[in-house]
């Protein structure tokens, strides 16, 4: 069988929903990232005395990897593709 006529084939049911929750947990887990990555950047008035003891670049720094990390998992999520190698 080729690669070609692998990627062709239809997914089961089981194949479909486990694709659907894959999807949904990427999508679920960008937004929290990306959440925390404003909290970080735009801290509460609660978070901003803990925050004071620690260097600003690093927090700018985090918060832009969640960015970029909560931007991949909402792409991954768009992509759907799990079953492929």
């Amino acid at each position: 069988m080729a690669l070609e006529e692998f990627e062709n084939e239809e997914l089961t049911d089981r194949e479909k929903n486990l694709v659907r929750m894959k999807s949904i947990t990427n999508y679920v887990m960008g937004v929290f990232f990306i959440g925390v990555g404003f909290a970080f950047l735009f801290p509460p008035a609660a978070m901003i005395k803990t925050l004071e003891g620690y260097d600003p670049t690093m927090i700018k720094l985090f918060a832009f990897i969640c960015f970029i990390y909560g931007a991949f998992r909402i792409y991954r999520g768009y992509a759907k593709n799990y079953f492929r190698s």
